[in-house]
Parts: structure tokens; sequence; C-alpha cells
């Protein structure tokens, strides 16, 4: 009796074949998961690990630590609170604060005082007038700088600077400032002396002060570091309130630059 075809196939070799290709299914299938982990970790790297890393380093540069978000007066009373650092040698921060017309503020003395006095009463200009000491690291101000506005001292823009003892990466100091508007003289809230009382707004000056710089032509870079002040708002040594949504404005001065005037 003959047998036809498939009685007569080798069942090995059926089984062979089987077995070949569940082994291609199951390469198919590791390098599938395969893909897929590469994919997801790629993911995970780029949207999830590095974001949260670049996050961390921007709330945490080493000339950060240790610095406190306000000033205080000589005697220990909270004063007005850092807005804005800017990152270049002190020559640098002269030559480019004064092509953006802010004038270096006359160190406090008698004769300064009474000229400041008699200025504001007469309403005469008085484009470098003094400001009060604050203090930051346990010291008072290292430079100040002033815009006047109007014709008197009574109203202006400044800012003071204290220097860091942590250099920026690039080698070059770090310069924390408070910079406020002075919009009125009168007497202290908290002491009864003649002061100057600031507007309560020091985001708007922060910000005024880095669009003078940029239009000026002194900026590298600028940014901001978010949740720099842990509380918003507040009252500095003279009484004034104060308030801020957080951030630290940073500017990158150019170095050798040609500047606007």
């Amino acid at each position: 009796m003959t047998l036809n075809s498939a009685e007569e196939a080798d069942p090995r070799s059926a089984e062979s074949d089987a077995s070949a290709t569940r082994k291609r299914r199951g390469w198919h299938v590791v390098i599938a998961m395969g893909i897929a982990v590469v994919v997801m970790a790629y993911l995970a790297v780029a949207y999830v690990l590095l974001p949260l890393v670049w996050s961390r380093y921007e709330k945490h540069h080493p000339w950060l630590d240790n610095v406190v978000g306000l000033t205080e007066t000589k005697s220990g009373i909270p004063g007005d609170p850092l807005n804005v650092a800017l990152i270049g040698t002190e020559e640098e921060l002269k030559r480019i604060l004064a092509a953006a017309a802010w004038d270096s503020a006359d160190p406090l003395g008698l004769r300064s005082d009474l000229k400041i006095a008699a200025d504001t009463v007469l309403r005469k200009a008085y484009g470098d007038a003094p400001v009060s000491n604050l203090y930051l690291f346990g010291r008072k101000e290292d430079l100040a700088f002033e815009q006047p506005v109007g014709g008197d001292p009574r109203r202006r823009h400044h800012v003071r600077f204290w220097r860091a003892a942590q250099p920026h990466s690039d080698g070059r100091p770090v310069w924390f400032g408070s910079v406020t508007y002075d919009q009125r003289v009168g007497l202290s809230h908290t002491t009864g002396q003649i002061t100057h009382h600031i507007a309560p707004d020091v985001d708007a000056e922060r910000d005024h002060l880095l669009s003078t710089l940029e239009h000026a032509g002194g900026l590298q870079e600028q940014y901001y570091i978010d949740d720099f002040h842990p509380v918003r708002e507040g009252h500095n040594g003279g009484g004034d309130p104060w308030y801020t949504d957080g951030r630290l404005a940073v500017g990158i001065l150019q170095g050798g630059a040609t500047l606007r005037s």
C-alpha cells in the first residue's frame, strides 16, 4: 500500500520548523521589548530627570548658598529685600550702570546730609544724593547708585550692592542688590527719624533696573531664579510695606562691550 505525501513527511522536520518559528517570534518580542525600554528610558531622562536636575541647579547655584533674602538696618531691623544679582567686575558694574544713567551715590556724612535736606526743602536737584546704610553679610553696602526722578531728591530709583564671597562660575564677582523706589520723604514708622519711604512694588524696580541695563547694551544674559524669597511680603526698617513675586533677577554683564548711552 502506498502512503500519501503528508504521511511520508518526516515528523521531526515539522517539529523543527515549528521550533524555528517560535524562536523567531520570541526574538521579535525581545527586540520590541528592548525598543520599548529604550524609548521609555529616553522619555524618562529627557522629560523628567534632566528637567528636574536643571530645575534644582537653577535653585541651588553655589553662589546662592547662605544668602538670606533680606537686608537689615544697623540695629538689626529687617530692611529692604534683595531682588537682583549682577555678575561682573566692579569696573564693569560701575561702567555699565553709568551708561544706563545710574549715578553713584555720595557717602553719608554731615555735609551730604545737610545738602540733601536743603535740596529737598528747596526742591533742587541732587543726582548723587546719599542713601542710608543697610547691611548684608555683616557689613553695609559696598556700592550704591540712583536715578533721580523730578527736580529734587524726594523721588528716585536707587540700588545698593553687596559683593558676595562666592564668585560666579565664570570667575567674576556676584553683586547682590536691593533696588527700590523712593516715592516721598517722611518720618520713619519705626523710629520717627526723617527718611525716604519706598513704593511697595519692589518687582517693578527690579525689572526697571534690568531694562535700563539692557537698553544700554550692558547685559550678556538675564534670567530669573524662582522662589528665591520664601516670604512674599513684609515691612522694611522704616515700616514701609513691600511685596514681591519671590523671583531674583540675575544679569550677567557684558565684559568690554561697546555700550549705548
